[in-house]
């Protein structure tokens, strides 16, 4: 096993909890039920899907994560806070409990702190698009994280279909709704997806996000879900990224799961910390 080095902890963290593709393990008994397909389509799926994700405020989860990249593994284990719409934070903490990374993100920022190297980055939050080279914003990250579907997009765009035992949305082109447009950047955010659902319970199973001009592909899959207050989080967690010349692959394993508020998001940089320009 490759050792992970300090400069690149933040990639490895960040390609792994942002570029989720999660792998979901289907129940080979379940039965095809093709009958809301065909009485009322991708309006009665969606419904259906919104009404079973995630309700929450504040979610604190703590992880363990193993990332292969190309021929490179490494694994470490993490501590993920979310305030709803607002801050991501995670601290990671490769070996012996001793943390070595931190990062806190928000919709418009994003901070991180190297305590291997001695060093923090604090920047916008296009920083991550530029360095995942993925058009992600905060919505996205955070619906990824915790198996919710992307809240400002279009949801009348999609065609709904069964694929093996599995409800199948797919649509060509979602577009992001006008109300969330900031500036014409985010105009430019049209994802290419198909969205996999339970049909027992109509949770996310699968998710896939096509990138044509890149000839990118992130997947992303949930299983073993646990009941926490009134919802069901995921326990295990695959995300996989591929491209033309990279793949990355990342399994996370849920081990505590709390939706209590109120969360501290701790961010504080000693005066002995070095500013970089970038990871």
């Amino acid at each position: 096993m490759n050792k992970l080095s300090a400069p690149n902890i933040f990639i490895w963290c960040l390609s792994g909890l942002i570029l989720l593709a999660f792998i979901f393990s289907c129940n080979p008994q379940k039965k095809i039920i093709k009958e809301p397909i065909k009485d009322k389509g991708a309006d009665y799926l969606f419904k259906q899907l919104k009404t079973n994700e995630i309700e929450f405020n504040c979610i604190n989860i703590k992880f363990s994560a193993d990332i292969s990249y190309n021929n490179s593994n490494n694994s470490f284990n993490g501590n993920l806070r979310i305030r709803k719409d607002s801050a991501i934070w995670i601290s990671v903490s490769p070996a012996l409990g001793i943390e070595a990374a931190r990062i806190l993100i928000t919709n418009d920022s994003v901070k991180m702190l190297n305590r291997l190297g001695s060093t923090y980055f604090a920047g916008d939050f296009k920083y991550i698009t530029s360095m995942l080279k993925a058009d992600i914003d905060f919505d996205i990250l955070q619906s990824l994280l915790i198996g919710n579907d992307f809240s400002s997009y279009e949801n009348d765009v999609f065609k709904a279909s069964v694929d093996g035992k599995q409800y199948l949305l797919s649509t060509v082109r979602r577009g992001k709704l006008k109300k969330y447009l900031k500036n014409s950047d985010d105009s430019l955010r049209i994802l290419m997806q198909d969205i996999w659902l339970d049909p027992d319970n109509y949770k996310i199973t699968k998710v896939r996000i096509k990138e044509l001009k890149e000839n990118r592909k992130l997947e992303a899959e949930y299983s073993d879900f646990v009941k926490v207050d009134t919802s069901f989080f995921p326990n295990k967690i695959q995300f996989i990224v591929v491209d033309e010349k990279n793949k990355i692959k990342i399994k996370i394993k849920n081990y505590k799961i709390s939706s209590s508020c109120p969360l501290e998001f701790p961010f504080n940089v000693s005066s002995k910390y070095k500013r970089v320009k970038e990871y």
